[in-house]
């Protein structure tokens, strides 16, 4: 039986843990102010909170309900619009809004109020930017974005001197009802047990599986493991990071420790999906989805991962990731095994890091090409070097040759152009929606250029490749 609290009230039902949250709380619940806008966790007009309970305080993140199955529901606190509302005015968020002109037909509003909403209860820091993170993953058709940002800011500016993580601030200041109070003992309460299922299709948060089998999914057996623990957390030892693939990118995105190895972490995550999607995706997802043009694949490839694979009887076989791919959407995992761990070595003060990605959009779009690089230089020699690229051939492509050849060249321009020609001759792009082969030779190109300019700014400018455009 799946229980949780929707809202202010205690769910117990034996619906099918396939079926979408979305349609659970709206046909099930008749909760229609969570609106069905695009069934692909695009637009962002289904958006709700998930509140876990996580050593005696609630951590709430924003999803996308239309492509989250019920049963990871299980043991959580889920708000939507109806659960914001306050019983004779208008919360912090909604005022905001309807202040600021940010709305005209309506429909993608309940999402930004519940969004906002989030961000108030989130564990970030109160800033305009991290607003507009929150805001990242809903699409207004018709208002027009910046009196939706200037409703942001207003919430922003109400959020000075709030206690974090405090409910009870939250509640006297107008943001949330009275009864988020009592939601963590109300939490404790219920006796959540792992849920019965049957043999099935394994799914974590399914944000690629539900946008293509949504239907499928809610009339056939899954298999729900978002919850499993010897497939979550994060560790770091001997400056190796563990990763379990149910981690999502908010995990990696909130992580301390990494983020002081990465020192651009978020402006590279910023650019993978919204942060709807980032709280709910796992990594073991992404890998698995094997798209060419996964963007997590591509950092992980870059970082010469290797990944742990575990089967039904717990047998472990580690595959380094570069390897695992064979062909398009095909790879090696057997019947019955689960991606368990990713792990990788963290940049050093001798190493350096970069991703890119050109995509149509910001945010919450699909890359037409991506890349990644991991270079180890010392004394101006390059000792080692890992390349990888999306959207130029039927894989996420770790790209063999050139790493190769870079690795003990002198770091120059010269080195660096005839890198690109080893690249141009290792991918094979193909023509699609996402731009022509030649398009994609040319991203390539530029992208592979502009790691080394924003790795060596001092060393390389856009001036030396430019006649080489």
């Amino acid at each position: 039986m799946i229980t949780f609290i929707l809202n202010n009230k205690t769910i117990k039902t034996p619906e099918h843990s396939g079926m979408t949250l979305l349609d659970f709380v709206r046909y099930e619940q008749r909760l229609t102010g969570t609106k069905i806008g695009c069934r692909e966790g695009d637009c962002g007009a289904c958006t709700a909170l998930v509140g876990t309970l996580k050593n005696n305080t609630i951590q709430y993140q924003s999803i996308t309900s239309c492509i989250s199955p019920l049963g990871n529901a299980h043991g959580k606190h889920i708000v939507t619009v109806e659960g914001t509302n306050l019983k004779n005015k208008l919360t912090a968020a909604q005022e905001a809004m309807k202040a600021n002109y940010a709305t005209q037909c309506g429909f993608c509003t309940p999402g930004f109020v519940v969004a906002l909403t989030g961000f108030a209860l989130s564990n970030s820091e109160n800033n305009y930017n991290n607003a507009l993170d929150a805001i990242s993953g809903n699409i207004c058709r018709c208002t027009g974005y910046k009196s939706i940002e200037k409703a942001a800011y207003q919430v922003v500016e109400k959020l000075e001197g709030q206690e974090k993580n405090s409910l009870k601030w939250l509640i006297e200041n107008g943001f949330i009802p009275e009864y988020f109070e009592s939601i963590p003992q109300r939490l404790k309460a219920i006796e959540v047990k792992d849920l019965n299922q049957p043999k099935g299709k394994y799914v974590s948060g399914g944000t690629d599986l539900y946008v293509q089998q949504a239907d499928h999914l809610a009339d056939n057996s899954v298999h729900l493991i978002a919850e499993k623990d010897y497939l979550k957390g994060i560790s770091i030892v001997n400056n190796v990071c563990t990763i379990g693939t149910n981690s999502t990118v908010s995990d990696l995105w909130n992580h301390s420790e990494i983020n002081n190895h990465f020192l651009n972490l978020k402006k590279h995550l910023k650019l993978v999906s919204s942060e709807q999607i980032r709280n709910m995706a796992s990594f073991g997802g992404n890998l698995a989805n094997a798209s060419p043009i996964g963007d997590m694949t591509i950092f992980f490839l870059a970082l010469n991962s290797t990944i742990t694979i575990s089967n039904e009887n717990e047998k472990e076989r580690i595959l380094p990731l570069k390897d695992f791919y064979q062909g398009y959407k095909t790879y090696d995992l057997n019947d019955g095994e689960l991606l368990k761990t990713i792990s990788f070595k963290l940049p050093t003060k001798q190493s350096f890091f970069n991703f890119e990605k050109v995509c149509k959009r910001t945010h919450l779009d699909i890359a037409s090409v991506n890349s990644a690089i991991h270079l180890f230089v010392e004394n101006n020699v390059i000792s080692e070097a890992h390349v990888s690229i999306g959207g130029v051939a039927a894989i996420p492509k770790y790209l063999h040759d050139t790493s190769s050849f870079l690795k003990g060249k002198t770091l120059t321009t010269e080195t660096i152009l005839e890198a690109n020609e080893v690249l141009q001759n290792e991918i094979s792009p193909i023509s699609d929606v996402r731009g022509t082969s030649d398009y994609k030779r040319l991203l390539g190109r530029q992208l592979f250029f502009a790691h080394f300019i924003e790795l060596f700014p001092k060393q390389f400018t856009l001036n030396d490749f430019v006649q080489h455009a």
